[in-house]
């Protein structure tokens, strides 16, 4: 039997499907859908719903909750890197970073040999004369950086 934050997410995403990529829902209304606590939904949403995944999420406090989810156009590649570059912050892990480059080869936005040297150059292995508590920050400069050499 599928847990409820499959079945959540499961709905999420069809409802995603037939409104054409963006929905707008209260988090109050799906909580009572489902006979759970809207920390459930938020749950679904903070780990379901990600950019990383492909999704954009924008949420208002009050009023049940608004939370607005939108389904990432991979159809241009370039605005997807720019979205993700966008997004990545200041402070990326080896394994976060390596999330997002099997993400670009799953979506057809780079090829296996772009993941490759991509995943090299952002590995520990590769940072190893960087201190430890800079690897990160550094991980998300080469990362940025590469992205954006690939956007055409």
């Amino acid at each position: 039997m599928a847990r409820l934050s499959d079945i959540i997410e499961e709905f999420i995403k069809e409802m995603i499907e037939e409104m054409d990529g963006a929905i707008e829902i209260q988090r109050n209304e799906l909580a009572n859908y489902f006979k759970c606590v809207p920390s459930q939904i938020n749950y679904v949403i903070d780990t379901r719903f990600t950019s990383e995944k492909g999704y954009y999420v924008e949420s208002r406090r009050g009023g049940g909750g608004h939370i607005k989810i939108r389904r990432i156009n991979f159809s241009n590649p370039s605005s997807y890197l720019m979205h993700i570059i966008n997004s990545l912050g200041e402070h990326i892990t080896q394994q976060s970073a390596e999330v997002f480059i099997r993400n670009f080869v799953d979506y057809g936005i780079i090829t296996e040999r772009e993941a490759a040297l991509l995943v090299a150059a952002t590995s520990d292995k590769a940072l190893s004369s960087i201190p430890v508590n800079f690897r990160d920050g550094t991980r998300a400069s080469i990362l940025k950086n590469m992205l954006v050499s690939l956007i055409v």
